[in-house]
């Protein structure tokens, strides 16, 4: 024992050893032992299986109090050849000490009186806190700490990110809670509202088709976010219109059957989507609800993940520019405002918020269409002889064929959604029409909804560890995939073109606005469900010029695949196999679907250039002559989504690799949610349905 201590076992009455004596002989204080031998602690961890699950979060206890978790790679070590042997000790120990990394064991503090346990960890926390100071601070609002913690100085451990609001967090007042609820849904506005003005034009709906179909989806995600918040995994996660749902939905409009209607095609193709993504949604609901889903999750981990949600974005770089580039000074403006917010001004703010971050698109939608209002009405579009009513009374006149697809695609008053939409419009199901079920596109959506539950898994954990909460357990993942299914489900029933799932950009939103409050994000819902009543709001949305929607569209694209790929951070990145298997996937995830691309040749004489890859169902190489057989082959094989997914699920799990180099996803036990308050708060349903159901984690 050190001096000092008021249990010294030496001023023991008679000077013997008794057994309390020889009881306080054995105690002593928790430091590194000298005869310790690091290679002991990574062979011991080989042995065990050991594997570190430091998100660097940490989680409140009932008693509200914050617990952190620390934890290291133990299997990779830290020795090093040109440590002396005091540091290469100390550093093996940290894992179990819960020290910061090298910062402190170099420090004297730490090593001039190791007797002292109280004060080296009083010296650790000063260090982290005059580190932390006022760069932390604009660090965290910078966006330099993501998923899990941030980049520490010289190699530091990565620091836990600090919410303004947890999971279970209100803001204090009822005007701050309808703020940050609305800012939640304003900053996902490019995913939320921007998918039908590029989709219905396609299917060939008018103006007013567009401004109901952008009113469905906002009431679709108002209702499916609600519902995921409080029955789904109830991490703070918004349902929308998911772009893994546009690209079938696209191969399906450009098909033979569908490209030559002239009457209803709009309600036409609608119902054939409404059918499929009936059936997709019913496969998701399976796959959740049965345990299947706890059972794929042993074979799905970022190698996987990264590489499919990728391809997500990617499938559309035939189409996000080409279609933009249709009115070049209105899209590049766009494009460019939306880099200088969300790069160059992300650390400006003002009155304490960083607005630019936050409202990157719309900020810059409102600016470019107010640059393309002033356009429109100083006449740059406005040509001799043309009508500005296009393309009905421009398509008979010679002079203007040549102008009418630029004044369509440029024109802020191209739109008639205002004059024909009404004041209020109540959403409702099969307002379409009854769906139809075809067997060629139900194979379509069911590889579809089972790509959206790989990109949705990839979400939770990623948003499980930005809110600092423990990771959920496997029963939990299900049963959000579950509820996706039944999201998916009541929009195949109203008609929103595409399924509602859970959005990757979730992650961005949550990292930039530093919110993860259930309740925020619910009131936020509300106020949607409330939108979608609101005719004219649609119409004002379906107002704007494609090529503005597109070139938003591309940006959400690009991010898309920024966040797909930074799943790789969970496993070793250096990793040759990893590498191989990430870019395997995705080149030939690319190159496969334009191999059965190229079997069109009566296409590119009637599709635009960028409806050119959506069109392989019709004329791809899979001939069986079961034609709903070779439809749906051809059009699963030309997704580039599909293509990667499997490639990459077939490798990571074939492929021989470490738990450690794969980054294998680390899902909570059952039992510790049994036994951990603060989960079952996190995770578990409301009290009203656990007393129905019977269970207490469910």
């Amino acid at each position: 024992m050190e001096s000092g201590s008021g249990l010294d076992p030496s001023k023991s009455k008679g000077g013997g050893e008794g057994k309390f004596g020889a009881f306080l002989k054995r105690v002593e204080p928790f430091l590194p032992k000298k005869d310790l031998n690091p290679i002991e602690l990574r062979s011991w961890a080989k042995k065990t299986g050991f594997v570190s699950d430091y998100t660097g979060e940490t989680s409140t206890t009932k008693s509200g109090e914050r617990s952190s978790s620390s934890a290291f790679d133990l299997p990779k070590g830290r020795g090093d050849d040109q440590t002396d042997q005091v540091s290469s000790r100390e550093t093996d120990l940290s894992p179990i000490l819960g020290r910061s990394r090298r910062s402190d064991i170099g420090s004297d503090s730490s090593r001039s009186k190791p007797g002292s346990v109280e004060e080296e960890r009083g010296s650790n926390r000063n260090e982290m806190e005059n580190e932390g100071g006022g760069k932390r601070s604009r660090d965290l609002e910078n966006g330099s700490y993501y998923p899990g913690g941030g980049e520490g100085e010289g190699g530091g451990w990565p620091k836990p990110i600090v919410m303004k609001y947890g999971l279970r967090d209100n803001p204090p007042h009822f005007v701050p809670l309808i703020y940050y609820g609305l800012q939640h849904y304003l900053s996902l506005a490019g995913s939320l509202v921007f998918i039908p003005l590029v989709i219905v034009p396609a299917m060939g709906g008018s103006d007013k088709d567009t401004a109901a179909v952008i009113s469905t989806m906002l009431l679709i995600t108002g209702i499916t976010t609600i519902l995921h918040c409080y029955f789904g995994t109830r991490l703070p996660l918004v349902q929308g219109s998911s772009f893994v749902y546009l690209a079938p939905a696209l191969v399906v409009i450009s098909s033979e059957e569908f490209r030559n209607l002239t009457e209803h095609k709009f309600r036409e193709i609608m119902r054939e989507l409404q059918g499929a993504i009936i059936v997709g949604s019913l496969f998701q609901c399976i796959l959740g609800s049965t345990g299947l889903m706890s059972l794929l999750l042993r074979f799905i981990n970022p190698v996987v993940v990264a590489p499919t949600v990728a391809a997500i974005g990617l499938a559309f770089f035939s189409y996000g520019f080409p279609q933009a580039g249709t009115c070049v000074e209105i899209s590049v403006p766009v494009i460019v405002l939306l880099l200088i917010c969300t790069l160059y001004l992300r650390g400006v703010s003002i009155f304490g918020h960083r607005i630019f971050r936050i409202y990157a698109v719309p900020l810059s939608v409102l600016i470019v269409w107010t640059y393309a209002l002033f356009l429109t009405v100083g006449g740059a579009y406005d040509y001799k002889g043309c009508n500005a009513d296009i393309p009905s009374s421009n398509i008979l006149i010679n002079e203007c064929k040549k102008h009418a697809y630029t004044m369509k695609h440029c024109r802020t008053d191209a739109s008639n959604a205002w004059t024909t939409s009404p004041w209020l419009r109540i959403p409702y199901p099969f307002q379409w029409g009854f769906p139809y079920f075809h067997m060629r596109t139900c194979i379509i959506m069911i590889f579809t909804s089972l790509v959206a539950s790989v990109d949705s898994v990839g979400t939770y954990h990623a948003t499980s560890m930005l809110v600092n909460a423990k990771r959920p357990t496997r029963g939990v993942v299900s049963r959000g995939v579950a509820l996706e299914g039944f999201c998916s489900l009541l929009a195949g029933i109203w008609g929103s073109c595409t399924g509602a799932t859970t959005l990757t950009e979730n992650i961005h939103t949550i990292n930039i606005t530093k919110v993860a409050s259930r309740r925020a994000l619910a009131i936020g819902a509300l106020f949607l469900i409330f939108f979608s009543f609101v005719g004219k709001l649609g119409a004002i949305l379906a107002s704007i010029p494609q090529a503005l929607a597109a070139s938003v569209l591309c940006f959400t694209w690009a991010l898309t695949v920024a966040l797909g790929l930074s799943n790789l951070q969970y496993t070793q990145t250096a990793s040759f196999r990893n590498i191989t298997i990430v870019g395997v996937s995705l080149f030939f995830g690319l190159s496969v679907p334009a191999y059965f691309q190229q079997y069109q040749p009566l296409s590119t004489l009637i599709l635009p250039s960028y409806y050119l890859s959506f069109g392989a169902a019709s004329s791809g190489p899979f001939q069986t002559g079961i034609v709903q057989l070779d439809f749906a082959m051809n059009a699963v094989m030309s997704l580039n989504m599909v293509v990667t997914f499997l490639l990459a699920f077939v490798l990571d799990n074939t492929v021989p690799g470490s738990k450690e180099e794969r980054g294998v996803y680390l899902w909570s036990r059952a039992e510790d949610m049994e036994l951990d308050p603060a989960m079952q708060a996190d995770y578990s349903l409301p009290r009203r349905v656990v007393q129905f159901f019977g269970c207490r984690c469910c």
